[in-house]
């Protein structure tokens, strides 16, 4: 029977859109391919309880990680307002109150939907190791106060505890490398790689209490307890790390005040490292409770001295010498100072903390030659307190200490850990790297990340950007055919 001209166009159009419509099927299935969807982000709180204030940070990482560790960036930092946690010893309570400022920022930080699945740890440093020695049951308190106050939060808290000199150290270490890509880097294809061999940096930290060096020596290191070796995006790492207690900064100036007392014959203490024309009042009952001074007060002195400045840097020098007992090392090459075992320094180094702050005031983080370095402390000895004071307007209340702090740590980093003319060029003082705090809160949050389970990316059905076109082209042809034939079919009724 042979077909009209009505019913022919009628068959073409339902022929075209059969054709198209398998077409498009055929494309949405077999051209469909897995992709990985965005992986969630995950969160960690940190607090660094420093001997003289604390820190709070909060840092994130995708998800699914990489090679077991996150590619974690810092997304908040607060500073804690008040002293550190050890200065609440006679009122524990206090020292947790203080942390709820900073507490409450990281809770708008994270989202609430991730708060119970983002963990949170404190670690206290070397201002709560001397709390332990000094009174282990006050050191108790605090810790059992402030875990009290974190544990009330929403997040997963881990608990509060004493950080080992040695965890310090290689922390820092790892957070400065990691800052600046040295452990791994994106490259252009956006893949994380490994940078080469030999790149990795030295750490030098100072706090209050404490100071602690690390570096990749140039041999295996012969003292097991000042070795660290971990895990770090499918790589192990091993570095030599020593942490040096009551020599940090304040209590290494304390232990310096505390000598010249004891060494003084009345109650007018001369300072030599104090400028010249600084007078103010002592009170010797707190100078000598820290378990880093040796010794106690005079008997014959009073209660509270008279210290004078003489701006002497020559005698301040020897008066820092004191603070060290460099004849112990005499003879060895891998010694550094009390008898301690230290490889010869190798390599780059990053100094921060204390180290930076110090010389950051004296004008020297521009990588200055050590002889400039020495002639810059000594000219600064030399002023007068007035003189002093007019380059600051008074608004630093370390002011005073600068003198004896920047010769104390050139001493620290040439006679003790024995950088010289040469090696000095290789330290630059910074306070943060690629916009993230040097310090050991970071690298112990990616070496936590190795103990948190990765979650594996979500996957989903997508084709090619060219398929996904030739799939829409054909379905519009599919209904454009469908629409065409239904037009026609209802013309065609109405003849």
């Amino acid at each position: 029977m042979k077909l009209t001209s009505k019913e022919r166009v009628l068959t073409a159009l339902l022929g075209i859109t059969a054709a198209s419509a398998l077409t498009t099927l055929i494309l949405i299935l077999v051209e469909a391919t897995n992709v990985l969807l965005p992986t969630d982000t995950k969160f960690g709180v940190v607090l660094d309880a420093g001997s003289s204030h604390t820190s709070l940070f909060v840092y994130r990482w995708p998800a699914d990680k990489e090679n077991d560790t996150g590619v974690v960036s810092q997304a908040l930092a607060c500073r804690v307002q008040g002293p550190g946690i050890s200065s609440y010893a006679s009122d524990p309570a206090q020292a947790g109150e203080s942390l709820q400022g900073c507490l409450q920022e990281a809770l708008a930080a994270v989202p609430a939907a991730q708060h119970s699945r983002t963990p949170m740890f404190l670690g206290a440093t070397a201002g709560m190791r001397l709390l332990s020695r000094k009174n282990s049951s006050q050191a108790a308190g605090v810790f059992a106060a402030v875990a009290q106050a974190l544990g009330r939060a929403p997040l997963d808290f881990r608990g509060a505890e004493l950080l080992p000199g040695r965890e310090e150290g290689a922390f820092g270490w790892i957070t400065i490398n990691y800052v600046l890509g040295l452990l791994v880097r994106c490259s252009f294809s956006g893949e994380w790689i490994r940078p080469p061999e030999g790149t990795l940096v030295g750490a030098l930290d100072m706090g209050g209490a404490s100071t602690q060096i690390t570096f990749v020596p140039g041999g295996p290191v012969q003292d097991e307890s000042s070795q660290a070796t971990f895990r770090l995006y499918g790589f192990e790492h091993g570095v030599y790390t020593h942490s040096h207690l009551c020599f940090g900064r304040d209590q290494a100036l304390s232990r310096l005040l505390a000598r010249l007392v004891q060494s003084s014959p009345s109650s007018l203490v001369r300072h030599p490292c104090y400028h010249s024309g600084y007078r103010d009042t002592l009170s010797l009952a707190h100078l000598f409770e820290s378990p880093c001074v040796q010794g106690t007060a005079p008997p014959h002195l009073p209660p509270n001295l008279t210290v004078e400045g003489t701006g002497n840097p020559s005698a301040c020098v020897e008066a820092i010498r004191e603070l060290f007992n460099f004849s112990r090392c005499e003879g060895r090459g891998d010694c550094a100072f009390n008898g301690v075992y230290q490889p010869p320094v190798r390599g780059q180094f990053y100094a921060f903390s204390s180290f930076y702050y110090t010389f950051h005031f004296l004008n020297l983080t521009s990588g200055q030659p050590l002889a400039t370095a020495n002639a810059t402390v000594w000219e600064f000895c030399q002023k007068t307190w007035r003189q002093v004071e007019d380059l600051s307007a008074g608004q630093d209340s370390r002011l005073r200490d600068y003198c004896a702090s920047g010769l104390y740590i050139l001493m620290l980093l040439v006679d003790g850990y024995g950088f010289g003319e040469h090696t000095w060029p290789s330290i630059e003082f910074r306070k943060q790297a690629g916009g993230t705090d040097i310090g050991w809160t970071l690298g112990y949050m990616l070496n936590l990340t190795n103990m948190i389970p990765a979650e594996a990316p979500a996957q989903w059905r997508a084709q090619s950007y060219g398929i996904w076109v030739a799939g829409v082209t054909f379905a519009v042809l599919t209904l454009g055919a469908i629409l065409a034939a239904a037009a026609a079919l209802l013309l065609w009724l109405k003849d």
